[in-house]
């Protein structure tokens, strides 16, 4: 891919890493590369192996899902990819060392895998082990570890620190300085990372050279022969003794410093300690601890150190925080906690010499002294001054112990038990002291364990709550009595203890005198009669309360009593305010007799009720009895009304009066005369069943008399329309010969339609609805149908009122023998009129269909001369126009013309009826006229004016004979002096003449007007589009035929007339058409091959061709789509050639881009590669792009390329004849110089400075980051710079700041006379300090370029020096 697409990777030379690029398989197969191809299925998996390039589409939807996975041997190929990611400078997905590390340590490895694992670790392991080694050679002898992980077992899931210069994840070690740091470079790179002393660089390791190597053997599987085997092997590989460097002048090994180390870090633990050698030994200690484990001895010793260190610092503080305090007394310090100091003293032995050690001891003996008096004076039951006086003694110790706090919770306890018990004794209320309470306060002083006089007092007060408690008990347990609780309760009133028991029994005393008391005000309402209603509730309310009671009570059998008198009464109350019924007022009265409360005023009332309701029920019982009047059973009814009483037979009597009039409210439409009641409404039926009910009447009525009477008179009605009807049934079956039909037949019909309708008259008169009416009515239609029947014997009939007969016929309800015979009649009549009057009908008979009719006619028993007449004259007729058609097709072809086929088709329609010749006829003239319209309708829209095929088609003639004479074919032809637009010679339009091809055109056609007409100098557009005076485009049609048919449809069209067995002018003039067409298509070829095979420069002989061709292409009326595509192409071609010449004789030259472009259309027209233009552009377009490219590579550079060789760069791309200003302006900025290493600009690596807009380098800066303003030293020269101890000892961190030599002072609007001149040559000038600083020469406005360079007298930095 590197050698198909330098260009690409010269611009980015990471491309491969994008995954943005493809290339044609075919050019990797040229190159050697294995190329395949597969379908991939629902259902299958394509694995791809390391190094391979895929790719890939879709054929449709699709959801896929792509997985990396790794097995061990893809181990060689992950380092390979992961040295290029660090070669290209690219962040990798993952870090492949820490990919290792982890899955060697936590993962699961089998045989098979375990040895491509080992042979990586074993890899990086070696790296790692150089790169150390020369880090510790050049001086880098700070190290430490990197941070522990929180999840060491997972890949991936913290982010390691990464290489600031190839971006690599640091995971096994890294290299940072004091002055950044912030930024992280890998051991390759530690050269590029700032410029301070190795001195200040540290070394950041995870895991020592001993560790990684464990990890790396830990992957196999050994035996005890071969783990011995092993252990040699790694300490020969771990092994540092043959590192050297020198120091102080000669060399020393690794192994020797670290044995001089351990014998100065012996001599430490040995002496008094001292904290600063030991932090130093520490430090020094630092250049061994990454190596292997060769330096296992080092390690151990700084364990011990470290330790020591720890332990000796622990015991200064802890003495010093004791004394501080005893010398103080101060409650805000701190105490030193027990159980530390028995930490620090429980080491045997001491890991150092430290003199404070046994001083710490005493004290730590005093004070276990003093907690086993505590922990005894806790155990066993003291008194409280004793306890107060050793709480005082350990707040005087300098020692925090925990038993203190033990014994502080026990005094503050046991003062707070004190204080509740006080409060109990002094109590005066009444049950103001919780029994639980005192309970609680006995159970904590046995917890206690104090000896307090107020312990005796408490036991008294709760032996008395003890006695209160089972006396209660005692009543509570047998049946309670008003008057023994209350002394109970009085006895114990004053008592300051809330017992449970006395307080229950108080809420039960209180509820049974309440209960009492409420009684008696309820009773004493209930006797003055007020409001029974409410009385009952309240009786039956307080009943429920009593028996709810736990104290027995005298008055609940009064409440029952009272309820039952009170219930009684309220019934009363109800029986007066709404009726009741009778037996409910009887048993009422019975239960007031037997409480003894009849004598009351309402159960008198009721009484007297009584008496009234039971007379009124015997005289109704009578009434039913017996069939009475009307008026006896209303009288009854508003009897009723006055008694308060539920009546029982109330109801019987309304409902007989109901039933006799809702039946004299159904007579009433048959009691009335019949005009005045729809018969709809009126029944028999009805009126049978309203006769049948009259007689279960209770009520006697004068009505039934008369519905009898008018029954009686429809029953007479109906026995003689059945009569009537049976008569004419049996004329519908009458037998007989309808030939010579008599006029007695034809009466008769008439004497039964009139005595029918009498019939209907009569019934309707009667008002009721018979169902016999129908059936008559039914009956005399029929009748009436046969009627108009009989008549067409007569005369002859309309087609209209045979139909109408056949019609009301079929729909007759009644059948018979004679109506048979009149529907065959009828329908035979039917045939033969429908024969005769419609033979232009869609629906046209055939000869034998009016054969058959004749026929039938002899089967009918009718009679129709006339008819019968007119049939046989219609096939006379018929059978002559066979024989006219017959003697057409029998003439010779030239004798069957059109005109007369319209005749004998107009003819047939007439007078023929359908058979085959009809058809044959009707079938050649639809051929013709549908060859017609498909030639009108792909003709006619050219002519729109025109609706004849025939003068459409010599217009086309017309046209085509002008189109071959431009070609030339028609020699001896004159040329019509017409217009080459719209091809009219038009008198009375001005004309205007092109200036070059000499062709007339109407103003009016070519949008000009009338002020035009003396245009000197026109030229018709197809001049000015082979001058190249207008645009073109190769995917759009040059040549429109708006109003041109295609040659192949006429072809097509004649074909279709080739059928046609007699003779149209039409077929002839198209066929004359074609052979002009044909003739036209063949001279447009030959201009076409011409200008195809034609490669000159002198191109005017095409253009007169191709303006022959267009002109001769627009004239005809026919067109050719294969030929005029040519012809299109050729134009297209040629006008290439015109804008190729235009673009390359212009005084503008041309872009890359525009001749890459007129290549691009001049492929994709196929245009010889042998054509003039085509040579000559292609070595223009090699010629540019291969100075363009040799400009970028220039242009990126860094400044490799000289000044020389670049100048002359110039001057070549100034002279191509393409126009390169983008590449030219590249190579100018190329010139220019930037920042004190006068190179040219880097965008991604450069600041410009806030005041003069220099531009200067991050790292000549020393500035880690980029800044909001940055002012660079050249326009802050007073600002001395400081020194490079002061820099590394102050707080903050300062880079270096190297100034401009170009800049002698800030960019601003000042005179040039306020600086005085310091020498006579000018070169330099003075501050108002006398600080006396270069003046450049070539100081300008604007940027310097690289000419001027040599120029400059000095590029040491910009100094402030003194005079």
């Amino acid at each position: 891919m590197r050698s198909s697409l330098p260009d690409l990777f010269d611009a980015q030379p990471d491309l491969l890493f994008q995954l943005v690029t493809m290339l044609n398989p075919s050019v990797l197969q040229e190159n050697g590369v294995p190329v395949f191809s597969t379908l991939q299925e629902p259902g299958n998996f394509v694995i791809t192996f390391p190094r391979s390039y895929h790719g890939g589409f879709n054929l449709g939807l699709n959801c896929a899902e792509a997985v990396n996975f790794a097995p061990a041997d893809w181990l060689p190929h992950g380092s390979f990819g992961a040295d290029l990611y660090k070669r290209f400078h690219k962040t990798a997905v993952l870090s492949h060392e820490e990919l290792l590390c982890v899955v060697a340590q936590y993962g699961e490895v089998d045989s098979r895998g375990s040895s491509y694992l080992k042979a990586e670790l074993l890899t990086i392991i070696d790296k790692e082990k150089s790169w150390r080694e020369k880090l510790w050679k050049n001086g880098i002898v700070k190290s430490s570890r990197l941070a522990p992980r929180k999840c060491p077992q997972y890949v991936g899931t913290e982010e390691d620190p990464a290489c600031i210069i190839c971006q690599q994840y640091l995971y096994l070690s890294a290299v940072v300085c004091s002055c950044r740091p912030s930024s992280f470079v890998c051991l390759e790179h530690w050269e590029h990372l700032c410029e301070c002393k190795t001195s200040k660089l540290r070394l950041l390791y995870r895991h020592s050279l001993g560790e990684l190597y464990d990890l790396a053997f830990s992957t196999d599987k050994y035996t005890s022969e071969e783990k011995a085997e092993s252990r040699s092997v790694k300490r020969q590989s771990s092994c540092l003794s043959t590192l050297t460097k020198k120091v102080n002048g000669s060399s020393v090994t690794f192994t020797q410093l670290a044995t001089e180390w351990l014998l100065q870090s012996s001599t430490i633990l040995q002496n008094v300690f001292v904290t600063d050698a030991s932090v130093t030994a520490l430090r020094k200690a630092e250049q061994f601890l990454w190596a292997g484990s060769e330096m296992d001895s080092v390690r151990d010793m700084v364990k011990s150190l470290s330790e020591a260190q720890k332990w000796a610092e622990g015991i200064k503080d802890c003495v010093t925080k004791i004394e501080s305090w005893l010398s103080h007394q101060d409650s805000s310090l701190k105490k030193i906690h027990l159980e530390y100091v028995d930490e620090l003293l429980r080491f045997d032995p001491v890991p150092c010499n430290e003199p404070r050690y046994h001083k710490l001891k005493e004290y730590a003996e005093e004070a276990r002294m003093l907690i086993q008096e505590i922990e005894a004076a806790l155990s066993m039951c003291s008194n409280m001054s004793e306890l107060e006086l050793l709480y005082s003694r350990a707040c005087g110790l300098p020692i925090y112990m925990k038993q203190t706090k033990k014994l502080e919770a026990k005094i503050s306890s046991t003062k707070a038990w004190m204080g509740s018990v006080r409060n109990c004794i002094s109590a005066s209320d009444p049950a103001a002291l919780d029994v639980d309470v005192l309970y609680k306060l006995k159970s904590e002083i046995a917890d206690l364990q104090v000896q307090l006089p107020e312990i005796d007092a408490l036991q008294n007060l709760l032996n008395q709550a003890e006695s209160c408690r089972s006396q209660c008990r005692c009543i509570l347990e047998g049946p309670m009595n008003l008057k023994n609780v209350g002394l109970l309760l009085k006895e114990w009133d004053s008592f300051t203890v809330d017992v449970p028991e006395l307080r229950l029994l108080r809420n039960y005393h209180s509820d049974a005198a309440s209960w009492v008391s409420h009684f008696n005000d309820v009773l004493e309402r209930v006797h003055r009669q007020e409001d029974q209603h409410n009385a009952f509730d309240e009786l039956k309310s307080i009943l429920a309360e009593g028996l709810s009671l736990k104290i027995q009570v005298d008055e609940l059998p009064l409440v029952e009593i009272e309820l039952k008198k009170a219930n009684c009464r309220q019934k009363a109350s109800k029986a007066h305010n709404s009726k009741m019924p009778l037996e409910f007022i009887q048993q009422l009265l019975k239960e007031a007799t037997m409480l003894g409360i009849e004598g009351e005023k309402q159960f008198i009332s009721l009484s007297c009720v009584l008496g009234v309701a039971m007379r009124w029920e015997e005289r109704a019982g009578e009434i039913l009895s017996l069939e009475a009047s009307i008026s006896d059973f209303e009288d009854m009814i508003r009897a009723s009304e006055n008694i308060f009483v539920i009546l029982a037979s109330l109801n019987d009597v309304k409902e007989a009066l109901s039933e006799a009039t809702s039946w004299l409210r159904n007579s009433k439409p048959y009691l009335v005369s019949s005009n005045c009641v729809s018969n709809s409404v009126r029944k028999v039926e009805d009126l049978q069943l309203l006769v049948s009910q009259s007689k279960h009447l209770k009520v006697s009525l004068e009505e039934r008399r008369m519905l009898e009477l008018v029954l009686n008179n429809c029953k007479k009605w109906e026995c003689g329309a059945h009569s009537l009807l049976d008569d004419v049934q049996c004329l519908f079956e009458l037998d007989n010969t309808v030939h010579g039909i008599s006029s007695d037949l034809l009466f008769e019909v008439e004497d039964f339609i009139a005595r029918i309708q009498s019939a209907i008259a009569s019934g309707v008169s009667l008002g009721f609805d018979f169902s016999d009416i129908s059936k008559l009515q039914a009956s005399c239609s029929t009748l009436q149908w046969c009627k108009r029947a009989l008549c067409f014997c007569n005369h002859f009939p309309s087609l209209e009122d045979v139909l109408d007969v056949v019609e009301g016929l079929s729909h007759s309800s009644v059948s018979g023998a004679l109506l048979n015979v009149l529907v065959d009649g009828v329908e035979w009549l039917r045939r033969a009129l429908e024969g005769i009057s419609r033979p232009c009908n869609s629906r046209r008979c055939k000869l034998t269909d009016i054969q058959d009719i004749l026929t039938d006619y002899r089967t009918i028993k009718m009679t129709f001369t006339e008819v019968n007449c007119q049939l046989e004259e219609a096939i006379g007729k018929h059978r002559s126009w066979q024989e006219q058609v017959h003697q057409f097709y029998w003439s010779s072809s030239s004798e069957r013309t059109w005109s007369s086929i319209l005749q004998l088709k107009e003819l047939g329609d007439t007078i023929a009826f359908r058979c085959p010749e009809l058809d044959l006829i009707l079938s050649e003239v639809e051929k013709v006229e549908n060859w017609k319209k498909r030639c009108m309708d792909n003709i006619g829209p050219l002519f729109q004016n025109e609706n004849s095929l025939l003068h459409a088609l010599q217009k086309i003639n017309e046209r085509l004979d002008r189109s071959l004479y431009i070609y030339g074919k028609l020699q001896n032809q004159k040329e019509p002096n017409l217009c080459n637009c719209c091809f009219v010679d038009s008198k009375d339009q001005e004309f205007l003449t092109c200036s070059t091809c000499m062709d007339c055109y109407h103003l009016q056609c070519i949008g000009l007007t009338a002020k035009d007409t003396g245009l000197g100098d026109y030229k018709c557009s197809y001049c000015e589009i082979l001058k190249g005076k207008s645009q073109y485009s190769n995917g759009s049609s040059l040549l429109r035929f708006e109003k041109h048919i295609e040659l192949n449809i006429l072809v097509k069209l004649l074909s279709d007339a080739e059928h046609l067995c007699f003779g149209i002018d039409e077929r002839d003039l198209l066929n004359q058409l074609i052979e002009k067409g044909f003739a036209c298509k063949s001279a447009l070829r030959e201009i076409v091959n011409l200008s195809s095979a034609y490669v000159n420069e002198d191109i005017t002989i095409i253009s007169e061709k191709l303006t022959i061709a267009i002109k001769a292409s627009k004239v005809a009326g026919v067109y050719d789509q294969g030929g005029n595509c040519d012809l299109e192409l050729a134009l297209a071609r040629y006008l290439w050639k015109s804008q190729v010449n235009i673009l390359l004789s212009s005084e503008q030259k041309p872009t890359v881009e525009q001749i890459q472009k007129h290549l691009k259309e001049g492929m994709s027209m196929e245009i010889s590669p042998k054509d003039h233009y085509m040579l000559k552009l292609t070595n223009v377009n090699c010629l540019g792009l291969h100075w363009v490219e040799l400009a970028k590579k220039v242009s990126n550079d860094s400044g490799a390329l000289g000044l020389n060789k670049l100048y002359e760069l110039v001057v070549e791309g100034e002279n191509l004849p393409i126009d390169v200003n983008v590449e030219l302006r590249m190579l100018r900025a190329r010139c220019m110089l930037y920042c004190i290493c006068r190179k040219p600009f880097d965008p991604g690596r450069m600041i410009a400075c806030y005041q003069c807009n220099e531009w200067y380098h991050f790292d000549c800066m020393k500035l880690s980051c980029t800044q909001d303003i940055y002012i660079c030293p050249a326009c802050s020269p007073c600002t001395g710079l400081p020194t490079n101890h002061d820099r590394l000892t102050s707080g903050k961190l300062e880079e270096p700041k190297t100034p401009s030599p170009r800049h002698t002072n800030p960019r601003k609007k000042q005179k040039r006379d306020m600086f005085a001149p310091s020498d006579e040559d000018g070169s330099g000038f003075k501050y108002s300090n006398g600080t006396k600083c270069p003046r450049w020469k070539n100081r300008k406005p604007f940027r310097r370029v690289t000419k001027r360079r040599v120029e400059l007298q000095s590029l040491s930095p910009f100094l402030c020096i003194k005079r």
